[in-house]
């Protein structure tokens, strides 16, 4: 816009307005040094207008201007939510919820990370409840994620006080807005994503292997729109299969099935006969429907087969299914889902040994989980907290092979969001549960424990 016109218009009618509209004879000398002086002062006037002005000016050329282009090392928009926040300990985006890759002005790679500790009350441990419960370190992560050249990186490695463990490591390609392709160590599409859970401590199901759990294969992943398609392809789990290169198959984050149990074995011990999945095949399709504003239901199903290994041969098979849904309706988040696995072995077992978390235990062979949780996520503005979200999860394992007991566990509890700290507060009643004084091949009491998981992501 042209201001010139404009001022020198101001002016003329600042200086009609100033000249007196009748002048009388006598007083002619005095007018005209009185005009003068307001001549002057006109003058003075639009001088520092015409100044103004071609500051205006100015200022209008630059906004103008096209924008300068981001530095090469700005990392490109590659996450969810975060939401991705969502469970236990994990806010690495899904392959839902990628964004597309950013330009090529805008590659590079952000690290990303988090640091942990946790408090708690363990009603199974007697030393615990006389020192009225226990601070340890948790975690401390590194991630890694974003793109160069269109070509995505996600990695994120964990230490532990007791073990290091890789969580996952893939490259990817967009093949389109809704079309991704992963390679490397990834999520294996099963169930309720990016979590059948609310709290710290997931699902029953986590601990069979069937929930958060990531191999090495590749991956194609349609979303983006209502349909959500995933199918896979895994060489083997994370660890390398029966004789990957690694010290010790427990230091796992999945829990893999690492060996089959024999009579007489503890389900505790280290695998008399090692066994591994292979070349497993998974499928996952999920539909949303939108009944009403704001609200979201996505149903769906899963299924996955795979061959069982020894270092030298195939020994047997395994499947699994489930059909599940995942309901946002407003602030209400609630989740459903029924599945069955089955491994079968040659010449037949009814309890198979797991590892991870630097500890073996033993499962079923053949068992059905059944999931059932709600949660209400209620805004704030505390200060810093911005966010609690109240939950309740249930889950049960049942239909064991050889007749074990079944486990089940309930979850009620708390998380707080506060900036880059993230805190979740759980009671957990369980029996025969993991990290709840029990094993999922045991017998044991119903026991309880309270929990609190302080972590700050970076």
């Amino acid at each position: 816009m042209n201001f010139k016109p404009l001022a020198l218009a101001v002016a003329v009618a600042v200086a009609g307005l100033s000249m007196p509209a009748h002048a009388v004879p006598q007083q002619a000398d005095a007018s005209r040094q009185d005009e003068a002086a307001e001549i002057a002062a006109m003058r003075a006037q639009i001088a520092a207008m015409q100044q103004k002005l071609d500051q205006l000016e100015q200022r209008q050329a630059q906004a103008d201007a096209p924008a300068p282009a981001k530095a090469p090392d700005v990392a490109p928009a590659t996450g969810a939510d975060t939401s991705v926040v969502a469970t236990a300990d994990e806010t690495t985006a899904d392959a839902d919820s990628r964004k597309p890759a950013a330009k090529a002005s805008a590659d590079g790679i952000k690290l990303g990370g988090a640091v942990r500790f946790q408090y708690s009350r363990e009603g199974y441990s007697e030393g615990n409840r006389k020192r009225r419960g226990d601070m340890d370190f948790d975690i401390f992560r590194l991630d890694l994620n974003g793109a160069i050249g269109n070509v995505e990186l996600s990695a994120q490695y964990r230490w532990f006080q007791y073990m290091g463990a890789i969580h996952h490591a893939w490259v990817g390609y967009k093949f389109s807005g809704e079309d991704e392709g992963q390679l490397g160590i990834t999520r294996v599409p099963f169930g309720n994503q990016p979590f059948d859970s609310h709290s710290y401590f997931f699902s029953s199901n986590y601990y069979l292997g069937l929930e958060d759990s990531y191999q090495a294969g590749a991956l194609y992943a349609h979303g983006g729109d209502d349909w959500n398609v995933q199918l896979g392809f895994f060489k083997n789990d994370s660890m390398g299969g029966v004789d990957g290169f690694v010290g010790n198959r427990a230091d796992s984050y999945t829990y893999n099935v690492v060996g089959w149990r024999g009579p007489g074995e503890g389900n505790g011990d280290d695998p008399q006969h090692p066994i591994g999945v292979a070349d497993t095949g998974a499928a996952r399709v999920g539909y949303t429907f939108h009944p009403g504003a704001g609200n979201a239901v996505e149903v769906g199903a899963s299924a996955l087969r795979g061959s069982l290994e020894s270092s030298t041969r195939r020994v047997g098979h395994y499947d699994a299914e489930a059909l599940h849904a995942n309901a946002d309706l407003g602030r209400w988040n609630v989740q459903l889902q029924a599945a069955r696995y089955a491994y079968h072995v040659d010449g037949g077992a009814d309890r198979l040994a797991v590892g991870a978390y630097d500890f073996y235990d033993s499962i079923a062979a053949k068992a059905h989980s059944w999931t059932g949780n709600v949660a209400y996520r209620l805004p704030v503005s505390w200060g810093p907290v911005t966010a609690l979200t109240f939950y309740n999860d249930y889950s049960l394992v049942n239909r064991k092979s050889g007749q074990l007991p079944h486990t089940w566990m309930n979850i009620t509890g708390m998380s707080l969001e506060a900036g880059g700290l993230f805190t979740y507060f759980d009671f957990v009643t369980a029996r025969n549960q993991p990290f709840i004084g029990g094993s999922m091949a045991g017998d044991g009491e119903v026991e309880h424990r309270f929990n609190i998981n302080l972590g700050y992501y970076f």
